[in-house]
């Protein structure tokens, strides 16, 4: 590199051949998905009232589908004691199929805060926790978080959270889970 060199495009013969080789190698590992898996995909994406393009990328990046969504009592807009969750949420919570239900619910409301809601709702849910909070540690927070999976057994890594907060985001990596999409992406704007 000399002085006042910016480093721009080569002026070398081959580049374009280069760019050829380097395009098709980038395609050939792309992976090409038969038809028919792309379809059941869809249909699972679908199922989880997430759009594709999420669910694509929440599997590309765990490398499994998703067994259960751990929802945030402010994603779900639970904000009062005895407060219900707005309609829409509600029932995009009731439509999930073959899907477990996590919640886990910020100070200063309580599981059984949550467990009235559901049930004024007609919702099922499998399992309701105390989230972590601000004072809690990443270990505690992740033993925490691992408390609502236990019941089922299910994988972390197949399991993903529902926030609205920062601190709802840590969550997805203090507890190793697939991934974390926040309330507006998940229940739409």
């Amino acid at each position: 590199m000399t002085l006042g060199h910016n480093n721009g495009p080569t002026m070398a013969t081959g580049t374009g051949f280069r760019k050829y080789c380097w395009s098709k190698a980038r395609a050939d590992l792309l992976p090409k998905l038969p038809i028919e898996v792309i379809r059941r995909r869809v249909k699972r994406a679908a199922e989880l009232g997430l759009d594709y393009k999420s669910y694509a990328s929440i599997r590309a990046t765990s490398g499994h589908d998703v067994v259960a969504f751990l929802f945030s009592s402010n994603a779900l807009r639970l904000l009062k004691a005895n407060g219900g969750m707005p309609v829409g949420r509600s029932e995009k919570l009731a439509a999930l199929q073959r899907c477990g239900r996590l919640v886990a619910v910020q100070s200063p409301l309580t599981p059984q805060d949550m467990q009235r809601a559901a049930a004024k709702a007609d919702i099922p849910l499998d399992t309701i926790i105390t989230a972590p909070g601000l004072h809690h540690t990443w270990g505690e927070t992740r033993a925490i978080l691992l408390t609502a999976l236990a019941p089922q057994s299910l994988p972390a890594d197949r399991v993903v959270a529902i926030g609205d907060t920062a601190l709802e985001r840590d969550w997805c990596a203090a507890g190793r889970l697939a991934g974390y999409l926040t309330a507006e992406t998940f229940f739409g704007a």
